[in-house]
């Protein structure tokens, strides 16, 4: 399954608007198969805070482990706050090359 972050909006920040769409895309995740992964495409998103993403990756990462896979992206706030929360987790994410 492929998941566009950009449905959430282009700006994506603050905690609670990161906490509020991990709840809206709860119903969604509980359609991925047991052997399917999760594609976060990065595509139109024009700021990724490490705030937003703590609360939307990052309870991902714990619920999915290898089965997340973040798609690359060329966005230098995508790849500063992956950064972030890979140091502030102790966790690397899946990211295809």
């Amino acid at each position: 399954m492929k998941l566009q972050l950009e449905k959430f909006g282009k700006t994506l920040i603050s905690r609670e608007l990161g906490s509020e769409a991990f709840k809206a895309f709860q119903p969604t995740l509980r359609d991925l198969s047991q052997d399917e992964e999760l594609e976060i495409d990065f595509t139109g998103v024009l700021t990724l805070s490490p705030s937003w993403a703590d609360e939307f990756l990052s309870p991902l990462l714990n619920q999915l482990d290898d089965k997340l896979l973040l798609l690359p992206s060329e966005n230098l706030s995508v790849h500063a706050t992956l950064r972030i929360l890979q140091e502030a987790n102790k966790r690397p994410f899946k990211i295809r090359v």
